[in-house]
């Protein structure tokens, strides 16, 4: 494959949010950025996409969603009349709950219009009010659409029956004690991918609950078992890491808090459809354009 064609665009023209519309082209190459998109699907008889080495054809009205670090290109669309929403990965980062709905929807990349039209309606209409806030160009307009954008959010989760059937988990069921206990944990542990010790049961030792209810309450939280979400905020770690062409895979995997570089590299490929050694080959150097 010719790696040429990729390309990695930072986040120096946004700060929280941006939004942009009327674009001519009607392709865009395939690269990655360390902040998420929401594409709203304009009108046009073609509209396919690629996230993570996957195609998807669209219609008018579907969501795209495209969370960060993750490859994509626009393979053929109409782009004159679709809404591009950009957000910081800082900005999901600075709360808990747009942390785990993130992680619980990670490997979901479209809403479908004609699958889920009472959601993508609701959906519709809050980025339309960002859309009009935006263009307005007034002093609060990051603000007002970092609102909405939180709403856009938990709106998406008040659905989340609809995409996971399996998973079923009640929000109210825990305790704000135990909220901020978990809050607690996962910062330690974004802070500490290194440490000797981050099972589960040291964990909820460290949260002071047992470690049945630890794992309970973790999954109803967070949207995913402790296994799956701690692997996450590794890669997270390791693809940041990537960028830095001087480390070597196993460097970056154990910086990362892998045990190994073998179960660094069957992790990554789970997740990203390709080896640490691929996803590597197909970034440079930012600054060389925007999206």
């Amino acid at each position: 494959m010719d790696y040429s064609q990729y390309e990695n665009y930072g986040f120096e023209r946004v700060s929280a949010f941006n939004l942009s519309t009327g674009y001519e082209e009607r392709s865009y190459q395939a690269h990655w950025h360390s902040y998420g998109e929401i594409i709203l699907v304009g009108p046009g008889k073609t509209n396919i996409f690629m996230v993570n080495q996957k195609t998807y054809e669209l219609t008018e009205g579907d969501f795209l969603l495209i969370w960060p670090m993750e490859m994509h290109a626009i393979i053929d669309a109409d782009r004159k009349k679709s809404v591009i929403i950009q957000f910081s990965n800082a900005f999901i980062h600075s709360l808990f709950d747009l942390q785990r709905i993130m992680h619980f929807y990670r490997n979901l990349h479209v809403l479908c219009i004609h699958s889920h039209p009472e959601l993508v309606s609701r959906l519709r209409s809050i980025s339309d009010r960002m859309k009009e806030i935006w263009l307005s160009n007034t002093a609060d307009r990051e603000l007002r659409c970092c609102m909405l954008l939180m709403e856009f959010m938990l709106t998406l989760d008040e659905h989340r029956d609809e995409f996971l059937p399996e998973i079923r988990s009640d929000p109210h069921s825990y305790t704000d004690t135990a909220r901020r206990r978990m809050i607690m944990v996962t910062d330690y542990i974004k802070n500490n991918l290194t440490a000797d010790d981050l099972s589960q049961g040291a964990m909820a030792e460290m949260a002071g609950i047992s470690k049945e209810y630890f794992s309970r309450i973790f999954r109803n939280i967070a949207g995913t078992n402790y296994s799956k979400w701690l692997n996450m905020i590794r890669l997270e770690k390791a693809t940041e890491l990537l960028t830095d062409k001087e480390r070597t895979l196993t460097e970056i995997a154990m910086l990362s808090g892998f045990q190994s570089i073998s179960s660094f590299n069957r992790v990554f490929r789970e997740e990203k459809g390709m080896s640490p050694g691929e996803y590597r080959a197909l970034l440079v150097p930012s600054g060389t354009g925007g999206e």
